[in-house]
């Protein structure tokens, strides 16, 4: 037996051990896409509904922070921007949740056609006619369960990303007056303390 031999034999064994693992996965994926479909348009009626989860809890947090830090406004600019960063963070990961499907759902697909191709041709070989038909069928399914779940994906981040960028303009717009409302009461603080000094020195 040559070396090539061994090499290739090695290969159809660990793509043949493949074969299992790729197909479940097919199959989550097919399971997983629309339940992210289901949460999406959820999401879609509730904000058509005008109501918008994240933006809220954020400005709960944002209350917080300026009743927290009122006499301290370096330090209110600093940890609304922290929050700012966090909110971000936390919207880039949910987005995450679907962005993986875009690029696994294809990659799964064409591995199980190319894994059952192989079997099927192996079968061919063998003559067994009907391994190789069933093994081609699954070739076939697992194609379009991986390119359908991708380009479903796809569609779902496009609305996701859309509102994601909504969410982080009103939020930034949202922490911008919370700061600005901060300077302007200690703006006027200092405006009447120093018409009382005037007014003082004045009746002195």
């Amino acid at each position: 037996m040559t070396l090539v031999h061994l090499i290739e034999q090695l290969l159809y064994e660990v793509s043949t051990a493949l074969y299992l693992p790729v197909i479940a996965g097919c199959a989550l994926l097919v399971t997983y896409t629309p339940v992210q479909l289901g949460m999406t348009l959820f999401e879609g009626w509730q904000r058509y509904r005008r109501r918008f989860h994240e933006r809220e809890m954020f400005e709960l947090r944002l209350a917080r922070l300026r009743d927290e830090f009122r006499n301290v406004p370096l330090r209110l600019e600093i940890e609304v921007e922290r929050l700012l960063q966090s909110e971000e963070l936390a919207l880039s990961h949910r987005l995450d949740r679907v962005r993986f499907v875009i690029k696994l759902g294809p990659s799964l697909g064409l591995m199980g056609t190319l894994i059952p191709m192989g079997i099927s041709l192996a079968a061919l070989a063998e003559g067994n006619i009907p391994k190789m038909a069933g093994s081609m069928v699954t070739a076939f399914t697992a194609t379009v369960a991986g390119l359908g779940s991708g380009v479903l994906a796809y569609l779902i981040a496009l609305s996701r990303e859309r509102w994601a960028r909504e969410d982080v303009r009103e939020m930034a717009h949202a922490a911008e007056l919370a700061i600005a409302g901060i300077e302007a009461e200690k703006h006027l603080a200092h405006h009447l303390q120093q018409e009382a000094d005037d007014a003082l020195a004045i009746a002195a």
